[in-house]
């Protein structure tokens, strides 16, 4: 049962009636979803041209779309989301700062590119588990402290992995060693 001012959808509260705040919620959800999955689609995807970057541009402009919708909603409610501003442009600044060192091909960039697009998927998925934690199965057994900490407890060993044994990330060491650069020397 909806308390007053509030309306439920599949189960989950959201803080309004107001069909201007209904639909930008409706738009972020849609955005997210497709973030998700693109992202999981690029993170599984072999890299490179092809499938991995038509899934990483999908994956960037979606999260686009969940930062402008995210930052509407959270000026809409400032005191109460305040803190999804921060972890939404924390998790859009990472994947622009990902995005332009592929681009840009700065010096370390698959592992720079790695980091900030890897963090920039954590960073989402627990700006969702803080809003919507409480209200999902098997989370809302956690404590609150949870939703903060999981996703980057599971993320980041993953990073950390790649980061060390990715082929292109080794690909690169090999390559500056050929030419007498040592990769730790950028």
């Amino acid at each position: 049962m909806a308390n007053e001012g509030e309306t439920i959808v599949l189960g989950i509260p959201i803080p309004s009636r107001d069909t201007v705040f209904l639909s930008v919620v409706a738009l972020h959800v849609l955005f997210g979803l497709a973030a998700v999955i693109t992202g999981a689609g690029a993170m599984f995807a072999q890299k490179g041209r092809g499938r991995h970057s038509r899934f990483g541009i999908i994956y960037f402009w979606c999260l686009c779309g969940v930062f402008v919708t995210m930052s509407a909603l959270s000026l809409m409610r400032w005191a109460e989301n305040s803190h999804l501003f921060a972890l939404g442009s924390i998790s859009f600044a990472s994947a622009c700062f990902g995005r332009t060192a592929a681009r840009r091909r700065w010096r370390q960039w698959p592992r720079l590119h790695l980091t900030g697009m890897g963090l920039s998927y954590i960073v989402m998925l627990t700006a969702f588990y803080v809003d919507n934690g409480k209200n999902l199965p098997l989370w809302k057994e956690l404590p609150a402290i949870a939703f903060w900490i999981l996703p980057a407890a599971f993320g980041m060993p993953i990073i950390l992995r790649a980061l060390f044994r990715h082929p292109v990330v080794l690909e690169l060491d090999r390559s500056r060693a050929a030419t007498g650069r040592s990769a730790n020397s950028d």
